[in-house]
């Protein structure tokens, strides 16, 4: 015990001052405030309350388009000038005249057109384009109604979209397959940064789709209990170590009608992912990843007889690779292109020169990893950050526009990189989270940010020298006139006693340092995820806000494992999910234990799908911190999740028995002490309900007593309504035990 204590007290000397709301903390002291209701705090709520912001705000060129619901308004970049484009009166004139319905608002039309005065306008069944200055439509686009995934290419007029299994391409149909095939959709369960399923040249004279046969896959039953007598809907599910889809890449000619596709010989245990067009739509790239995941290339293919002309880059990796973006040629260069990796352990940018072949030589990384480049690659952006995506480019100026965490792992901020010399110069304010989007030529930022006490501001900066030119929007809080909770942030040590891990604390807007408060861990832990970063109330969730009103002390930690912290912060979980997480968020409630005004005989734990394997886990391995969970939509058994998530962090259960044995928290049934209850859906489609009903039985056969609540219909979250009823429940379950 005396070595516990000296640990704490190490632990808190160690920790530095918090960064605190000063919005929360000024609002709360107001005693004739109210409290924000579930309601005002959960979407789906009837008085669900969020910053203000601008919907549909887009470029039109180098002009700002700021759509209303009755008008459509330019802004001037320069000065902040508005002219009326056109207005909803007008134009439900010409449309109702068309025989082609109404618009209800402008919010969702485009402007993809920098050269023309026309406007797409989503109608339904159809896509209308209007020339406001001839005042008449120019071109109208039908598709099926029951078309989804539609993909229309402004620059060849077509229209892509699919209905059930098949793709069309104006309303031709592109093929015919079988139950068990799907084309035109995502594939790969969406991992690897895949989100769509089909990709127009840059001219929008052919389309390259995907081709995805499951006819092989294990089908799994979800019942559909609406119906009179339920009626079982089954879904391919490739489980972990069984048999996968194969997949294939075609390309399209709308104007011939045929297809071809590429000749990647046998797609078994494949992935293709981050397709892009060469800017003379000669030839297609794309990565080619192995089923283990390990090792990737950059692949390029003849469009017209779709053989592969060439292997461009390898990567290889003891643990994954995971590519997640697409290459991007230089607009004013076709010879060359940015490639995107974290081959020296953060995300970043390399310019391959297509014109300069190098000796193949293989350069080891101090992980194991090895690289080929068969091309001139050199870096444009390094250190110990990583970017996080493309914005565009200022093609006169040769730079690369990008969003990155160079000022901190908790931010999002927008740089230029200069391509030539590499010179990295900052384009915002250097504060809390950014989404930008660039103007045609790059000469404009629209910037959309947010900070901790910053609900949410949208300007528009020059990108010669980041200063804002216009602003467009600052928004109040949308809880004035509300009660609310403190929020803090700070960092601790890791299990490892090195790394340094982010946590937020929410406390009790009425906030008494002499009381001992209940506490309640917000958990999710797994890769792709942050909890905490520095945007509005530094992330913290309404529901989080809810509680800490209700006089509980809410804590999350960002454990080894999650997002925005480079490749080795990741893969240190790798084969044993959960594992190295779980002892990051006991430091973190040693933490809280050591506080004067957390009462360590009461802490509970609360998450989702990742994070309810995690609040399962923590409640079954530490019976004696956790007395409470609720996990919603859980992973139980690894072996129940799907193949290309699941082999990438734990590799097959065969290759890896010992690591599914100990991630089975089936397992650990016979450990649970405390309260714990399982929610799920029935219409889960990512974490299927055999993960929850297999470990109800566990617990059954080991006389354990967990809870259980299914939600009918939903599938791996609670949406709208429902969603209020949701945290009402979760919040009942801790009022009644914690």
């Amino acid at each position: 015990m005396k070595n516990i204590r000296k640990g704490i007290v190490a632990l808190l000397l160690a920790v530095p001052a918090l960064s605190t709301t000063p919005a929360m903390a000024q609002e709360s002291v107001n005693n004739n405030l109210q409290y924000p209701t579930l309601e005002d705090l959960i979407p789906g709520g009837e008085t669900y309350r969020y910053a203000e912001n601008l919907y549909g705000v887009q470029w039109w060129g180098d002009r700002c388009i700021k759509p209303g619901i009755d008008s459509l308004v330019a802004v001037d970049p320069r000065n902040g000038k508005e002219t009326l484009l056109l207005t909803r009166e007008r134009i439900n004139q010409v449309l109702e005249a068309e025989g082609l319905g109404k618009l209800s608002h402008f919010q969702n039309v485009q402007l993809p057109w920098a050269d023309k005065t026309h406007v797409l306008l989503p109608l339904k069944g159809k896509y209308a384009v209007y020339d406001w200055n001839a005042g008449k439509i120019a071109a109208t686009y039908a598709y099926d109604p029951k078309a989804a995934n539609l993909d229309f290419t402004a620059e060849g007029g077509h229209m892509a979209y699919t209905v059930g299994n098949n793709l069309y391409v104006d309303n031709r149909a592109v093929t015919d397959e079988p139950e068990g095939i799907v084309c035109g959709q995502s594939v790969h369960r969406n991992e690897f940064g895949i989100t769509k399923g089909t990709f127009w040249s840059p001219t929008g004279s052919l389309l390259a789709f995907y081709r995805m046969d499951e006819s092989m896959v294990t089908q799994y039953p979800l019942v559909d209990v609406t119906a009179r007598i339920g009626e079982v809907e089954n879904i391919r599910y490739p489980m972990a170590g069984m048999t996968s889809h194969k997949v294939q890449v075609g390309i399209y000619n709308p104007a011939t009608g045929k297809t071809l596709y590429l000749n990647t010989g046998d797609p078994t245990d494949r992935y293709f992912t981050n397709i892009s067009w060469a800017p003379d739509e000669k030839s297609l790239f794309l990565i080619e990843l192995n089923r283990d995941q390990n090792h990737s290339k950059l692949c390029q293919y003849d469009a017209e007889t779709g053989k592969l002309m060439d292997t461009l880059y390898q990567e290889k990796h003891p643990k994954y690779v995971e590519p997640q973006q697409p290459i991007v040629f230089l607009p004013w260069d076709d010879t060359k292109f940015i490639y995107q990796s974290q081959k020296d352990g953060y995300n970043h940018l390399y310019l391959f020169d297509t014109q300069i072949k190098t000796e193949v030589q293989r350069v080891e990384d101090k992980a194991g990893g090895n690289h080929i480049a068969f091309y001139q690659m050199k870096p444009l952006t390094s250190g110990p950050w990583l970017v996080q995506g493309i914005l565009g480019f200022n093609a006169k100026k040769k730079e690369v526009i990008i969003v990155g965490t160079k000022e901190s792992p908790l931010q999002s901020n927008v740089y230029k990189v200069n391509v030539n010399t590499g010179k990295l110069t900052p384009l915002d304010n250097g504060e809390g989270v950014h989404n930008a989007r660039l103007s045609a030529s790059g000469t404009y930022l629209l910037d959309n940010w947010s900070a901790p006490d910053v609900p949410r501001v949208i300007n528009i900066a020059f990108t010669a020298n980041g200063k804002e030119t216009v602003r467009l929007l600052t928004a109040k809080s949308p809880f004035e006139g509300f009660k609310m909770p403190s929020v803090e942030v700070g960092t601790l040590k890791a299990a490892d006693g090195q790394t340094d891990l982010y946590y937020r604390i929410i406390k009790p807007a009425d906030f008494d340092p002499n009381k001992k408060y209940p506490a309640i861990v917000y958990v999710y832990g797994g890769p792709h995820a942050q909890m905490i970063v520095n945007n509005w109330m530094s992330a913290a969730r309404g529901w989080d806000l809810y509680m800490a009103n209700k006089g509980y002390i809410l804590f999350t930690l960002d454990n080894r494992g999650s997002s925005n912290r480079g490749l080795e912060f990741e893969n240190c979980t790798f084969r044993h999910l959960g594992i190295e997480e779980g002892k990051d968020q006991v430091k973190g409630v040693e933490f809280l234990k050591s506080l004067p005004y957390v009462d360590g005989n009461r802490i509970g734990v609360h998450g989702w799908s990742f994070g309810g394997h995690m609040t399962t886990a923590l409640v079954l391995r530490y019976p004696e911190i956790f007395k409470v969970g609720v996990a919603g939509g859980p992973v139980i058994d690894w072996k129940f999740y799907e193949v290309m998530y699941g082999e990438r962090y734990m590799d097959t259960p065969q290759a890896n028995p010992e690591g599914y044995k100990q991630t089975d928290l089936k397992n650990l049934a016979g450990q649970l002490k405390g309260h714990l209850m399982i929610i799920h859906d029935d219409h889960d489609r990512t974490c299927v309900p055999q993960h929850t009903l297999s470990f109800m039985k566990a617990c059954v056969d080991a006389r354990t007593y967990p809870d259980l609540f299914i939600y009918p219909t939903h599938d791996h979250n609670v949406l709208g309504r429902d969603r209020v009823h949701l945290h009402e429940k979760i919040t009942r379950y801790f009022e009644d035990y914690l």
